[in-house]
């Protein structure tokens, strides 16, 4: 008894001090140093002067939105989110993607660059200039800007405080929320783990984005039972437990410290449940047909005969980059969706899906240029897949990033270069630089007698685990404060157009889809087919009274 107790000390010690470093690609900065600089208005802290701001914006945009376009509303929402997608990104991205195809590439298009409606957003954070996946998420899909790494909560809220976090006035409701409450269907899709910052906030709110386990909750010295993990609200909370479709990795957020998964990654939770028995179990009490899945085989059966509930789990943390995956038990991003939109199609009110192709961030902190690219084509491939499931007639398709990377497209190289090889140019001591390369990162290379080293004579260069150079050595690339593009297709488009906050998104999808708080197109339509009706009864009183 006394060693079993003592293995199990163990795997918990082992867990907290995974849980202590669990996110290598966004390590937390030591906090700055004091200065004097303006601080943000304190009605920023506040959800209503984030929705008062959108819904001022849905009104400056009805009223140059055109006439013919107010009768069209979206019965379906698929929101594509490249995590890290930076403009320089898909510039570079495209340019890959001809060259591929034996082009000298630059005139290339992405999938949703051929969208008809292109804006930008501003992704700043209420405390932060630059910004995390997870006050961006809280951003996009919730329609409030809060605090670097917080998610569904207000500015409010300081990091870690777990007491604030339970205060009611504080808690924020997504898209999806909106959309289960109007009877559609919900559901989510990565290429992360699906606990991570970005999909979490599609149905959870935490004072900490690292919160993903219960050892993560207990790392920061806080009570699981008052703050409930990531993983714990998607299998046991509103409106996590009512997504039809849930598609990523992260097994290991699931399972006990005791358990190891199928592919041998050992579980990180210290209480001793497993969620994905709890999860099955639950909708089994639900009497719903449910099926777990772990690899791409069990999916594409499950694809024949789909469940009413759908959980896929495919790796114990993210899942494998597209270059280095074995596709015999990894899917693709394109497949993910493909089955996702089939599966939230049967309800006849339509749906809202939150598809991420996440990696695309991962590569970029750490300084892997083909990767990152890689990862933007395979979101771009799965993009044309929804594009060629859903009419445009009824269905929205928004595609943004939440925000950019220190990336650079530099040089004066002519046209058709090869984008992943180096400029045509040199530095001022003729060594070398690379067309794409990074103001930080692990990529830094010493200089030699003040001299930088010719990276293209290193013996892994151009293979894909080969970091390009960078001026500031870090050991984590840092995220860009620069706004990231927005694409849409489908009703209402147009009202994607201009540069505004990254918090109008869901307003502006729920105004498409007549779902959720404020104003709707449907009923800007009824105003609009309504007002010839009115003229003619004003004109047959103005005749009566003559």
């Amino acid at each position: 008894m006394r060693s079993h107790l003592h293995f199990r000390s163990v795997l918990v010690l082992t867990a907290l001090a995974a849980a202590a470093a669990d996110d290598r690609y966004h390590p937390e900065r030591a906090a700055p140093v004091p200065s004097v600089r303006p601080l943000p208005d304190r009605a920023e802290l506040t959800a209503q002067h984030w929705v008062q701001e959108a819904q001022a914006g849905i009104l400056a945009r009805q009223r140059g939105a055109r006439a013919s376009a107010v009768e069209h509303t979206a019965r379906n929402v698929v929101m594509f989110l490249g995590d890290g997608m930076s403009v320089t990104t898909l510039a570079a991205a495209r340019t890959l993607l001809g060259q591929r195809q034996g082009r000298t590439g630059e005139e290339s298009q992405l999938a949703f660059e051929t969208f008809p409606t292109v804006g930008l957003t501003k992704t700043y954070c209420v405390n932060s200039q630059i910004a995390d996946s997870a006050c961006t998420a809280t951003a996009y899909l919730c329609g409030v800007k809060n605090n670097n790494g917080m998610l569904g909560l207000t500015a409010a809220v300081p990091r870690r405080d777990c007491a604030a976090a339970t205060e009611p006035a504080t808690h924020l409701e997504s898209i999806a929320a909106w959309a289960l409450a109007a009877g559609r269907d919900a559901g989510i899709v990565t290429t992360t783990r699906v606990t991570h910052a970005s999909p979490a906030g599609v149905y959870a709110r935490a004072a900490n984005r690292n919160w993903e386990s219960d050892a993560n909750v207990r790392q920061d010295g806080q009570d699981p039972a008052l703050c409930r993990d990531i993983a714990h609200q998607l299998v046991h909370s509103f409106p996590g437990n009512q997504l039809k479709v849930v598609l990523g990795g992260g097994r290991r957020e699931f399972l006990p410290t005791s358990s190891v998964d199928e592919e041998g990654t050992r579980g990180r939770r210290t209480d001793d449940r497993n969620l994905i028995e709890e999860w099955q179990r639950e909708k089994m009490g639900r009497n719903v047909t449910y099926q777990y899945v772990w690899n791409r085989e069990q999916l594409l059966s499950a694809a024949e005969d789909l469940p009413d509930y759908l959980l896929g789990l495919f790796e114990g943390s993210h899942m494998q980059y597209n270059l280095e995956a074995d596709n015999r038990t990894e899917p693709t991003l394109a497949e993910l969706t493909e089955i996702a939109i089939r599966s939230l199609s049967r309800n006849e009110k339509g749906f809202f899906l939150f598809v991420e192709g996440g990696r695309i961030d991962h590569a970029h902190h750490d300084n892997l240029v083909e990767l990152a690219l890689d990862e933007t084509l395979e979101m771009s491939a799965a993009v044309a897949r929804a594009a060629e499931l859903l009419s445009e007639d009824d269905s929205l398709i928004v595609v943004t990033a939440d925000h950019a990377h220190v990336m650079t497209l530099n040089g004066y190289s002519p046209r058709g270069t090869d984008i992943l090889g180096p400029s045509n140019d040199r530095d001022e001591a003729g060594v070398p630089y690379m067309t794409l390369s990074y103001s930080n990162g692990p990529g830094f290379r010493p200089h030699v007698n003040g001299t930088r080293v010719d990276v293209t004579t290193e013996t892994n260069y151009r293979r894909v685990d080969w970091m390009s150079h960078v001026d500031v050595p870090l050991a984590s690339e840092t995220h860009g404060g620069e706004d990231v593009a927005v694409f849409a297709r489908g009703p209402q488009h147009a009202m994607f157009a201009g540069l505004y906050e990254q918090s109008q998104l869901p307003h502006l999808m729920a105004y498409a889809a007549c779902i959720g708080p404020g104003l709707h197109a449907c009923s800007a339509a009824a105003t609009h087919l309504l007002a010839p009706a009115l003229l003619t009864a004003i004109a047959l009183l103005n005749m009566i009274k003559r």
